[in-house]
């Protein structure tokens, strides 16, 4: 069984998102596609625009609401839909290099459920949860 996966959970009037892989980069591309998929399902996006992302933070939790942020924020500024991601965490957790890959917002193949309007540090947790296990959480606002 694979252990790269995402999941979501309810949190009140939120929701909360799980990434999990086998080290920190892994997590935070589920994570990712989690949050797309707070909006749609990832496999509906089709990789045609690739976009570069870095993110820089004081610790793994802090780049993870970066990561999600930046990600939130080019989907918002370009109408974009994310449906595939490449990403790269340097050991200490404090550094992120990222493609993502995706295309327009198309309403009626992609039926948006929600608008993310940001990531959020509650339940914020990126943790080593058994060897070659990480977990890479935290609630969206919607």
């Amino acid at each position: 069984m694979a252990t790269a996966r995402w999941c979501h959970y309810d949190h009140q009037a939120d929701i909360g998102l799980r990434g999990y892989g086998a080290d920190l980069s892994e997590a935070f591309t589920q994570a990712a596609l989690a949050l797309t998929g707070v909006i749609t399902d990832p496999a509906r996006v089709q990789p045609e625009t690739a976009v570069t992302v870095e993110c820089r933070a004081t610790d793994a939790e802090f780049l993870l609401v970066e990561w999600l942020d930046e990600l939130i924020y080019r989907m918002a500024t370009r109408h974009l839909l994310f449906g595939r991601f490449e990403v790269v965490v340097d050991a200490d957790g404090r550094h992120l290099t990222a493609t993502a890959w995706g295309e327009a917002v198309d309403r009626q193949r992609h039926q948006p459920a929600v608008e993310v309007k940001g990531a959020t540090l509650t339940d914020l947790r990126v943790t080593q949860a058994a060897p070659g296990r990480w977990v890479a959480q935290c609630v969206v606002d919607v």
